[in-house]
């Protein structure tokens, strides 16, 4: 294409020059008797000609700065309150508490966008940016106002002071503990937002692209009584009580997040000492997806009902050495689902499981499921097409507590499709069969069924290999056992299916 154009500009240029030498000859050329006027019809249809060439073979010009696109007069730029324009000192080295808290209040006093639920300020996406900085803080960073939405804190570091209390956490949302919420909505000022007479405190905050560094001292994030809180890529450690805590409120969203007591990888010599929990679920309708935990007591609290785990890698602390991976805490209203997750060496225990669901997921180093018992009931459990993989001890790939009391509930548990490497097969579904001689037949089902002495439902058949018709009966399935009498000695086997979970 560019030689095409270099081409026919060479031939414009050559058509040109001929033109201008003809039409100057004088009035006796041919050439004369044009007139001036088709004299500029005839170059203006020549560069137009050019032109076209050009637009068709080249690459156009960029545009120049006067045209182009302008935004629309009156547009504001996206509100983002920078720390360090507060003051924060991103280097870690003095304390930036006020600075940071600076940010916030000036964030919260900013221009809304109407409302979310009823009370709760649309602050329209305004962010409070840590601008990828190390910041030490001495108090914990709350809200200065509830009744608030739509804001983001992300993009760095906070990390506890030596002299942090305790018993807070880094972020808290939560309105403060000095002050009710009857007081705060009679103490506003012209200097603070209308704060909240709603059942929530905030609605979609987000935390975003944060390492918290709890120094030992307290927890990282609180979240109390909130709604739809997204806390994403965030990695904390060092704490000693809590990790993350979602108090009440309702859909709490951690994801992209790795969690630890200590920072560590596995095969810490310090396991047997870790303690505090990772993840406190105290509220409804939360989920965590992708999240690992690698060192704490316990991975995931719950004791709140229908929460969801998806993709959860708990190593926090070997079962062997107390740990574990997941405590559901809710007994008789466990509402609970856990799929596609990873126990690794630390198991899940479930007091008093009611509407619980356990599927695909992978458990290694002889982790295991335990079902306590607290009043003995267990109904609505659902525990399949899990792997387990162990150590060859035998180990059962899921125990009773019955410490408490025996369970005596029991309804629609179904433990089943479970494949097992080097652990013991429990279930609640089991098959089996028995060749022999004789009058009476008896299939001992102990090994594998989980709850002692209980079998609800029994299918089974017996075939004579001697092409005898004999009378035969169930006679009793008491300890586990099935065992089926004839009315004659044949020769043959005996089948059955016992199912301890669904009755009829």
């Amino acid at each position: 294409m560019a030689n095409a154009a270099l081409f026919w500009t060479s031939i414009l240029v050559v058509l040109a020059t001929a033109f201008f030498t003809v039409s100057v000859l004088g009035d006796h050329s041919p050439i004369a008797h044009f007139s001036s006027g088709r004299h500029r019809d005839h170059i203006r249809k020549m560069q137009a000609f050019k032109a076209s060439l050009v637009r068709h073979d080249s690459v156009p010009p960029a545009p120049s700065p006067s045209s182009a696109p302008q935004p629309p007069q009156g547009t504001r730029n996206p509100r983002v309150y920078r720390v360090t324009s507060y003051g924060a000192d991103p280097t870690g080295k003095t304390d930036s508490t006020a600075a940071i808290l600076g940010a916030l209040s000036a964030a919260l006093k900013g221009p809304s966008e109407g409302f979310l639920m009823k009370g709760i300020t649309n602050l329209g996406g305004v962010q409070v940016h840590l601008e990828g900085g190390n910041y030490l803080i001495s108090q914990a960073l709350r809200l200065p106002a509830s009744g608030v939405g739509n804001l983001m804190i992300h993009g760095g570091t906070l990390r506890a002071s030596d002299d942090f209390p305790t018993d807070r956490y880094l972020i808290e949302l939560s309105p403060s503990s000095s002050t009710s919420k009857s007081q705060e909505n009679n103490e506003t000022s012209m200097d603070q937002p209308q704060l909240s007479s709603a059942s929530y405190n905030y609605e979609y905050i987000t935390l975003k692209d944060l390492m918290l560094d709890s120094n030992h001292r307290g927890g990282g994030i609180s979240v109390v009584n909130s709604l739809r809180v997204s806390i994403d890529n965030c990695y904390v450690v060092h704490f000693t009580t809590t990790g993350i805590a979602v108090q009440s409120g309702h859909e709490t969203y951690i994801r992209n997040s790795f969690l630890g007591q200590h920072i560590t990888a596995g095969g810490d010599p310090g396991e047997r000492n870790f303690s505090g929990t990772a993840i406190n679920l105290m509220g409804n309708d939360n989920a965590l997806t992708d999240v690992v935990i690698f060192s704490a007591a316990v991975g995931v609290m719950i004791s709140g009902q229908a929460n969801i785990l998806s993709g959860v890698h708990c190593y926090n602390k070997a079962t062997g050495f107390g740990g574990t991976g997941i405590y559901l805490k809710l007994p008789g209203l466990t509402q609970t689902r856990i799929v596609n997750s990873y126990l690794d060496y630390t198991g899940i225990v479930a007091e008093d499981p009611v509407q619980l669901h356990i599927s695909n997921s992978f458990f290694l180093g002889d982790a295991y499921i335990v079902l306590k018992s607290i009043n003995g009931v267990v109904n609505g459990v659902n525990i399949v097409d899990n792997m387990f993989s162990g150590s060859g001890k035998g180990l059962g790939i899921v125990q009773l507590d019955q410490s408490n009391g025996a369970f005596k509930n029991i309804d629609q548990v179904v433990v089943d499709r479970n494949n097992v490497r080097g652990m013991g097969l429990k279930a609640t579904v089991a098959r089996g069969s028995i060749q022999g001689n004789g009058s009476s037949w008896t299939l001992d089902f102990n090994p594998v069924l989980l709850f002692p002495n209980l079998i609800k439902h029994v299918q089974y058949s017996l075939s004579a290999s001697d092409g005898a018709f004999p009378n035969h009966v169930l006679r009793n399935v008491s300890e586990n056992r099935v065992i089926v009498a004839s009315d004659v000695a044949v020769s043959g086997s005996l089948y059955a299916m016992v199912d301890q979970g669904m009755a009829g």
